[in-house]
C-alpha cells in the first residue's frame, strides 16, 4: 500500500470502464487523481460515451478514499484543452507524476466498406489524443526530471483483428508512438510503456450494438441478455489461461499501477501485454475458404485432383 503517496496522475477516458479502475486503484495506493473525459456524444459512434454523471461518480469514488481529484469535461482531441488542464493541474497539485492516456473509442466495419469520416475519427481520438496527451504532460515531467507515461492500447496494437481496421491502425499506432516518446523521453528520466490489454468487460466492447455486429446474422435474433452472455463468455476461446472468461477493468488497472510505480523505475519502451496468454497461442485460420477450381492436395503437395496445382 501507499506505492503512488504524494503523487499525482492525470487519467484520459477516467469516467468509467478501465479509466475508472485506474483511477480507484492508483487513489487505493495514495495518489491524488485528474480526470478527464469527453462526457458526450462523438460523431459516427452509435453506442453512448461516458457521462458527467459517470465522471462525478468517479470524482465521488476518489474522494471517497480520501483523495483529491479534478475531474473535467475534456476532449483528447482538442490539443488546446489538454494543454490548459495539464497547467491546471501543476498549478493545483504541484506536479504531473503519472499520465495514463486510456481514451479510447471502436467502431466495426470491413476496410472496403469503413467510411473517410468512420476512419478518421477513431484515428483522431485513439491516436492523436494520445499525441496530445503526452504532448501536455511532457513538460513538467521534463522538468521534474521525473514521469512515467501509460499509453493504453491493445493487443491488436501487435496484431490485426476481423473488422476493425481504424481500431487496429490506431493500436499499432500507439505503439509506434511509444517506442519513439521512450526514446525522446528517457535522458529527462521520463518513463513510456505501454498497456495491451484483451478483450475487457468495458463499455467499449460490451454495448449491444457493437456486439450484435460482431455476431452478424446470427446475433440478429439474440436478446440483450444472451448477447451479454456471449460477450462476457466467448473470450474463453480467446485466452490460454484457463477458465478466463472476459476479463476485468481491474486486470488492466492492476497492470497499470506497477507501470506507474517505482517497482518498474528501469522500465521504458515496453508493451505489457494483459490477456490471459492470448499473444502466446499460435494463429489458425478460423474460416479458411476452400477454392474448388484449384483442387486439392495430398501431405506432399501431390495433386489429389485433376484441377490442383493448374
Amino acid at each position: 500500500m501507499g506505492r503512488l503517496t504524494g503523487r499525482t496522475a492525470l487519467i484520459t477516458g477516467g469516467a468509467r470502464g478501465q479509466g475508472r479502475a485506474i483511477a480507484a486503484k492508483f487513489a487505493s495506493e495514495g495518489a491524488d487523481i485528474v480526470i478527464l473525459d469527453v462526457c458526450g456524444p462523438i460523431e459516427g459512434l452509435d453506442y453512448d460515451m461516458a457521462s458527467k454523471a459517470d465522471l462525478d461518480e468517479t470524482r465521488a469514488l476518489i474522494e471517497r478514499a480520501d483523495r483529491r481529484c479534478l475531474a473535467e469535461v475534456v476532449d483528447v482531441r482538442d490539443e488546446a484543452a489538454m494543454v490548459a488542464v495539464a497547467e491546471r493541474t501543476v498549478n493545483e497539485f504541484g506536479r504531473i507524476d503519472i499520465a495514463v492516456a486510456n481514451a479510447g473509442i471502436h467502431t466495426y466495419s470491413p476496410l472496403v466498406e469503413m467510411s473517410a469520416q468512420a476512419w478518421q475519427v477513431v484515428i483522431d481520438v485513439n491516436l492523436t489524443g494520445v499525441f496530445h496527451t503526452i504532448k501536455a504532460v511532457a513538460p513538467s515531467m521534463i522538468a521534474a526530471r521525473s514521469g512515467s507515461i501509460i499509453l493504453t492500447a491493445s493487443v491488436q496494437g501487435v496484431e490485426g483483428g476481423y473488422g476493425n481496421i481504424s481500431y487496429t491502425a490506431s493500436k499499432h499506432g500507439v505503439v509506434g508512438l511509444m517506442r519513439q516518446a521512450a526514446l525522446e523521453l528517457g535522458p529527462d528520466n521520463v518513463r513510456v510503456n505501454t498497456l495491451l490489454p484483451g478483450p475487457v468487460f468495458a463499455p467499449i466492447t460490451t454495448n449491444p450494438t457493437l456486439q450484435r455486429q460482431l455476431a452478424g446474422e446470427s446475433g440478429r435474433d439474440l436478446t440483450d441478455e444472451q448477447i451479454e452472455h456471449q460477450t462476457v463468455n466467448g473470450p474463453r476461446n480467446w485466452h490460454l489461461l484457463r477458465g478466463r472468461p472476459i476479463l476485468p477493468a481491474s486486470a488492466i488497472a492492476d497492470a497499470a499501477i506497477w507501470l506507474a510505480s517505482d517497482e518498474s523505475q528501469h522500465v521504458t519502451g515496453i508493451t505489457l501485454p494483459v490477456d490471459a496468454g492470448h499473444l502466446v497461442m499460435p494463429g489458425r485460420n478460423p474460416d479458411p475458404i476452400v477454392d474448388d477450381e484449384l483442387g486439392t492436395f495430398d501431405y506432399e503437395g501431390n495433386a489429389l485432383t485433376a484441377n490442383a496445382g493448374q
